[in-house]
């Protein structure tokens, strides 16, 4: 086995502490809190109680649009990433919402696969968009393992992101690219996003910014929900299947994003990934 690697994880932030702590959990197992480079986004903003040592930075909020904030957030973040890829290794940049795992079955902590690993610029893991099957999965415990609670996901190409990365090259926006550089999906890596893990989370949410959201939302659902809720869950193969496709085919608007030609599978989650903690 060879030596760890330095590896350091970062993440921004605004009005999202459930979220965040529980990026603080998983990537602090990981790597130590010491290892850890926070954003929060605007100085009104808590910091989490599991901060640990932590590196946390408050900055003035903007009124952005969104295309603005994603650009104005990336850059941020890409920025950190250079300044801190002359002391590390590796530095892993995603939302709070986003956990990256190793499979379970290399026998490897996540800092010893990477440390493992040789990366010419960047790695994507699998993107898994892990939602709500509304049949069979009540309302989220939120003191409770979110992998305990939910076990279906749509292979998403939207998750299929770079954020592994070893060299300054900047992000684009929301970490679903390099610019200039192509993107190379792990055979053992996975993104697991959770932004649609509890509908009443959602509605909760949309509701703050306006009935007009809310309204959106119970007329229309959310499509991962709706995806997990009413299509028949195929077996594991088919995370191999997309991870092939979305190597080959790419959408002609964006030839540096992965693409899976318009299909939706969902898969039944591993069981073997509730071991990773999240």
């Amino acid at each position: 086995m060879k030596k760890l690697k330095r590896i350091a994880a970062i993440t921004m932030a605004r009005d999202d502490e459930f979220f965040l702590s529980r990026w603080i959990a998983y990537y602090g197992k990981q790597f130590g809190t010491e290892n850890l480079y926070i954003i929060l986004d605007g100085t009104d903003q808590k910091i989490p109680k599991n901060a640990g040592n932590a590196h946390i930075t408050k900055l003035e909020h903007k009124n952005l649009s969104r295309a603005s904030g994603d650009k104005y957030r990336i850059g941020k973040l890409s920025n950190l990433a250079t300044e801190l890829l002359k002391t590390y290794d590796i530095v892993i940049g995603c939302d709070t919402d986003e956990f990256l795992i190793v499979d379970t079955n290399t026998k490897q902590s996540l800092a010893q696969y990477l440390s493992n690993k040789k990366i010419k610029t960047s790695l994507s893991g699998l993107g898994l968009d892990v939602g709500q099957n509304l049949n069979c999965e009540p309302e989220l415990d939120r003191d409770a393992p979110f992998l305990e609670q939910r076990e279906y996901a749509l292979l998403s190409t939207r998750y299929t992101k770079p954020v592994v990365k070893v060299t300054p090259a900047s992000w684009g926006s929301g970490f679903h690219s390099i610019r200039g550089k192509n993107f190379h999906i792990d055979k053992n890596l996975y993104l697991l996003h959770f932004g649609a893990i509890d509908l009443k989370m959602l509605e909760t949410k949309a509701a703050a910014r306006g009935t007009d959201w809310l309204n959106h939302l119970q007329r229309r659902g959310n499509g991962t929900i709706n995806a997990v809720s009413t299509m028949t869950p195929r077996h594991e193969k088919y995370m191999h299947r997309a991870r092939i496709m979305q190597q080959i085919f790419r959408p002609i608007y964006a030839l540096d994003k992965p693409g899976m030609l318009g299909l939706k599978w969902v898969i039944k989650i591993p069981s073997r990934f509730k071991k990773s903690g999240i």
